[in-house]
């Protein structure tokens, strides 16, 4: 029971990691063109009475099955009180999914004056064309559970040279300086994580059952679907990880890095920008939400779907898909036009 519950929690870690994590380039290529982040001395987080939106989704089927996960690009503008036209776009992203995923992600991207994206590198750091290779433990990480499941590296596929695409992100020295100053360190993250995990294994004890699913997955004979599928099902509970890892006085991993994100969008509409995307990892768009709405008085005005991993049994012929209960807007495929 001890094994099963640990092998579950290390799950839980693996899944978030790559989630939440930023992808890291270990050998930076410097650039004279590189856009300075500098964070606002005024970036106090404001509460904001708006409807907790959904940045990742599982879409199924009428008979509950699952088709595919989604990512959400939510869509934010100025209200009537101002005259600015300013607008920006929150582009959630899992930072592997599939080839499809990344192609419509890239498609999308071209249209903004500016992209904001985020990438835990120093500054001057560019992303090569494909990718490249880094021996940092989250890319190592994130390029195996990329083998593991049969889909593609954010890194790898995304168009990093455009010249709309600014940095908008922390060095590595800046992000330990941040952990060092809140006192977090991974080890105590995997712990809370695992305590967590725990705790909800013991109030839902049915849920035992999943230790099983992963062994069963393992030996599937399509095991990158049921993996697929086993790990899916793990980020419907965003919400509860964010807050292990948040806690109420934000964290390092989140908060200050999206706090140097804001900076940068600040810089880019003093420079008369109007069309913006920021483009992270889900994990941050709660927070960064709330910072659009608190600190720039914008509005949520839309939200489209993307598929971002194909959840569908290939012997299957496809089903006619439905939206998760509660939500009223209709799904949008990764062929949808933006």
């Amino acid at each position: 029971m001890i094994r099963t519950r640990l092998f579950r929690c290390g799950l839980v870690v693996f899944v978030l990691t790559m989630l939440l994590s930023a992808p890291v380039i270990a050998e930076p290529s410097p650039t004279a063109t590189q856009v300075k982040t500098t964070q606002s001395a005024s970036a106090k987080q404001t509460s904001a009475a708006t409807t907790a939106t959904k940045f990742l989704r599982i879409l199924r089927d009428d008979d509950d099955r699952p088709l595919a996960m989604q990512t959400a690009i939510v869509h934010y503008g100025t209200s009537e009180k101002t005259d600015q036209g300013i607008t920006v776009d929150l582009v959630a992203a899992v930072h592997i999914g599939e080839k499809s995923y990344f192609a419509e992600i890239n498609r999308r991207l071209r249209d903004y004056d500016v992209v904001l994206y985020e990438l835990v590198a120093p500054e001057g750091t560019r992303v090569p064309q494909g990718g490249g290779r880094s021996n940092h433990p989250v890319s190592m990480l994130q390029n195996g559970m990329k083998d593991l499941l049969g889909l593609e590296f954010q890194l790898e596929q995304i168009d990093y040279q455009r010249k709309n695409f600014v940095h908008a992100d922390m060095s590595p020295d800046e992000l330990s300086q941040s952990m060092q100053r809140r006192g977090e360190d991974p080890v105590g993250m995997f712990f809370r994580m695992m305590g967590r995990a725990i705790a909800q294994q013991a109030r839902h004890p049915r849920r035992g059952s999943s230790d099983m699913a992963m062994f069963a997955a393992m030996l599937d004979k399509n095991r990158s679907l049921a993996m697929k599928r086993l790990m899916a099902e793990q980020f419907e509970d965003l919400e509860g990880a964010l807050n292990i890892i948040e806690g109420p006085d934000g964290s390092a991993l989140l908060s200050d890095r999206n706090k140097v994100a804001i900076g940068v969008l600040k810089e880019q509409i003093d420079h008369g920008k109007h069309r913006l995307a920021i483009f992270y990892g889900a994990g941050h768009m709660p927070d960064l939400e709330r910072r659009l709405v608190g600190q720039f008085g914008l509005k949520r005005a839309g939200q489209q779907w993307i598929d971002a991993w194909d959840l569908r049994s290939p012997s299957k012929k496809p089903h006619v898909a439905k939206p998760p209960a509660g939500e009223k807007d209709k799904a949008a495929s990764s062929q949808a036009d933006g």
